[in-house]
């Protein structure tokens, strides 16, 4: 059945998030003590057409470009990062679900307000059986697990006579086990646990191999012609996760104006933090942090959209350029966060004060393989000096 729902325009969306802000700050601190997103929120976000931004149109979906994606996910990240991590991961298998047959798109976008979480690393194996293939393994890292309904896999398929390749498949989350292992440091409460395939078969409807993905080779028919639905993966997924940070950056610099007026600096003769030289170069310092952090963002995401209107082919050099924007991004909020970390005095260190937990998450999201600053400026300069790279990731 093809549904019809009228789309809300990308400033709607954001004040929807905005609105949103309230509630997922109330429920951040249950979230990290319990390491996963509270049911609150995540009906909040359900609510608010969050989990409808990458779906096709014809199922009741948003069917938004990736700077939609940004906008939202950094009003998100001012509430609460986790949150707004998770409600982006969501956002990456939901597009890597449009890439599938159409058929398995009428299967998984029956279920109202879906949730796919996921993940690129191929730690399972796959056996080929009668009718697909028969999947065991284990996936760590897989945010948003307990509030999914499906889980977007990646694992080696091996058989005789044939070359191990990597293949992407979509498996139920009832046919997975959920490991509790989510002991963090940083963005505890995105609930990124392990899940585990024991003996899971997975029809080959719902299977893809995963360099046909990577090279831009997909299987829907209804989606190919829509601007968003054939873009690289890597694009997609870079342009999908950014906001967060950059909102992450933000809300530190609101967290630490909030604090200043009511702070000295101690053994000094300042009465008021605000009146220190010192401060007003590290809030300026920050904030243009900040700033460039958005400038990336923004270019990363408008690259993604504009080729994705255009139909145009990406070059290595545009492909390595988003990742390289993405990195930045982090680097550069990291950094921003940091200088207001710092600034902010011992008495920050307490659990209430939110700088800490802001400095723990974006710290968190800097050490993300994908996502990793010196990984991604390596690779663009990789591209830059007339080299190969040397990754299938791009």
């Amino acid at each position: 059945m093809v549904l019809t729902t009228e789309v809300p325009t990308r400033e709607e969306l954001v004040r929807r998030a905005s609105e949103l802000g309230p509630a997922l700050q109330k429920n951040a601190a249950w979230s990290e003590e319990n390491r996963r997103i509270h049911d609150e929120s995540i009906e909040a976000l359900a609510e608010a057409g969050v989990f409808k931004m990458r779906v096709p149109a014809r199922y009741g979906g948003y069917e938004c470009d990736t700077r939609t994606l940004v906008d939202v996910a950094a009003e998100l990240g001012q509430a609460d990062g986790s949150t707004a991590w998770t409600a982006s991961v969501y956002w990456i298998p939901t597009w890597m679900t449009c890439l599938f047959p159409d058929q398995v798109q009428d299967e998984v976008f029956s279920t109202p307000d879906v949730r796919v979480c996921g993940t690129l690393s191929p730690t399972a194996m796959a056996t080929p059986a009668k009718g697909g293939v028969v999947v065991n393994g284990r996936w760590g890292f897989v945010s948003g697990a307990w509030h999914s309904h499906w889980q977007e896999i990646v694992a080696v398929q091996v058989g005789p006579d044939q070359e191990p390749m990597p293949i992407m498949a979509l498996v139920p989350m009832s046919d997975l086990q959920i490991v509790d292992d989510w002991h963090t440091a940083g963005l505890r409460g995105t609930g990124s646990v392990s899940t585990v395939a024991q003996d899971v078969f997975v029809p080959a409807e719902r299977i893809l191999p995963l360099p046909a993905v990577l090279q831009g080779q997909y299987a829907s028919r209804l989606n190919a012609d829509t601007p968003i639905y054939r873009a690289p993966l890597l694009p997609v997924a870079s342009a999908s996760s950014v906001g967060t940070v950059v909102g992450l950056a933000k809300a530190a610099r609101t967290a630490f104006l909030r604090r200043l007026p009511e702070r000295k600096i101690t053994y000094t003769s300042y009465e008021s933090q605000a009146e220190a030289p010192l401060t007003h170069i590290q809030v300026a310092e920050a904030t243009l942090k900040i700033d460039q952090a958005q400038f990336h963002a923004e270019r990363l995401a408008a690259t993604v959209d504009r080729k994705s209107e255009l139909g145009e082919e990406w070059s290595l050099e545009e492909r390595a350029r988003v990742r390289a924007d993405m990195g930045a991004v982090c680097r550069l909020a990291k950094e921003s966060v940091d200088i207001f970390a710092t600034a902010s005095g011992g008495s920050s260190i307490y659990t209430d004060v939110p700088i800490q937990r802001i400095s723990r998450d974006v710290q968190s999201v800097n050490l993300h393989a994908l996502m990793h600053p010196n990984t991604n400026a390596e690779l663009y300069g990789r591209i830059l000096c007339g080299l190969p790279p040397n990754t299938l990731y791009i």
